[in-house]
């Protein structure tokens, strides 16, 4: 399973699966580094970040947001 760190509150990270739902993993599970918009791979309690994928999608946002301004 496939998701996005949407945000953090207190001991938790409010997570967007790749089916559009939240859930919510303690800090705890995560990687020391992980950060607001990190791509995790969950697989069962064994959560990483997807490097490559988390450059993509933040390289896709800024392109998006450099168009929307010109």
């Amino acid at each position: 399973m496939r998701g996005v760190i949407d945000r953090f509150e207190g001991e938790v990270a409010v997570v967007e699966l790749e089916d559009g739902r939240f859930v919510e993993i303690g800090r705890e599970l995560l990687p020391e580094n992980a950060r607001e918009g990190d791509s995790l791979v969950i697989e069962g309690e064994k959560v990483s970040i997807d490097a490559c994928d988390t450059k993509d999608r933040k390289e896709e946002a800024e392109k998006l947001m450099n168009e929307l301004f010109e």
